[in-house]
């Protein structure tokens, strides 16, 4: 019988989605006959952690295993996880190993005033997220590049739903769209690894698993992303195409919001578009 453990349920999760993905030529193996999975069977996966398929089984299915850190390191090795990708297995096992779920601070999410503050003064485009991705706080740099969310119900902003609106999103068709939702994704699935059974989250993946087949294949990948950093093309009408670097600085709590900062090497045409496009705006709110 599979445990009722949510932790357990989301490390099997992981574990399939991982092994779903490796080819026996990745890992040395001949193929041999006619296979019913793409990916490697748990008992090829087993041999190469040097576990028992029964014990590899039961840790896919959820059931009541504990396994030790040197074990998770061996399936980490025999899955090919990366540094990541190996926390997440961690961080999933050792809660898995708890007879129920710990609490989890469920306070709402508050920017602290230092960092609103911090936003206000800053010349670059800049948003602060929290955990499962809402927009909680903004600059007018980043209301210039992406448009003012105030006209949003609060439980909208968040940074997933609106990338998979199909209202909003003209930019399917761009290169870097799939990348970003799934930097954002893996971000989700973080937080989702410190508490699986979350309301907000459990809300913003139920709605979007319902309506974008699109999310549903990008989600079943069980990528995993702690903190992110990319490029981004932005077009805007004014001005024309911008591509700013991004990264993401957390911010204090565990787990806390994070920063989300967009940036332009100095001196660049990108630089002298994006202070274009805020000297427009700033012409726009005040005017």
């Amino acid at each position: 019988m599979n445990s009722p453990n949510p932790y357990a349920r989301e490390l099997g999760d992981f574990l399939r989605a991982r092994r779903g993905q490796l080819r026996p030529h990745d890992v040395g193996l001949e193929p041999g006959g006619r296979r019913k999975v793409t990916g490697l069977r748990r008992e090829e996966l087993a041999l190469l952690a040097g576990l028992s398929t029964d014990y590899y089984q039961r840790m896919e299915q959820g059931r009541d295993v504990r396994p030790s850190d040197a074990v998770l390191d061996a399936v980490a090795a025999a899955l090919g996880l990366d540094d990541e990708e190996h926390r997440h297995l961690v961080t999933l096992a050792h809660a898995a190993r708890r007879p129920a779920p710990a609490r989890v601070d469920r306070e709402p999410e508050r920017v602290p005033d230092g960092t609103r503050r911090l936003l206000r003064v800053m010349d670059t485009p800049a948003v602060v997220l929290g955990r499962h991705l809402d927009l909680l706080d903004w600059n007018p740099m980043a209301e210039a590049l992406l448009g003012d969310p105030g006209g949003y119900p609060p439980d909208r902003l968040n940074m997933l739903l609106l990338i998979f609106d199909d209202t909003l999103t003209g930019d399917r068709g761009c290169p870097d769209w799939e990348r970003q939702a799934l930097d954002y994704i893996g971000m989700m699935r973080a937080a989702v690894a410190t508490d699986p059974v979350h309301p907000r989250a459990t809300a913003i993946i139920g709605e979007l698993s319902i309506r974008s087949a699109e999310f549903r294949r990008l989600w079943a990948r069980h990528d995993v992303r702690e903190s992110v950093s990319g490029s981004k093309t932005f077009r805007a009408p004014e001005v024309g195409t911008i591509v700013l670097d991004w990264d993401t600085y957390p911010l204090p709590g565990n787990p806390g919001p994070v920063m989300l900062v967009f940036t332009a090497e100095p001196g660049s045409a990108d630089a002298d578009r994006l202070r274009l496009l805020a000297s427009l705006h700033a012409t726009r709110v005040t005017g």
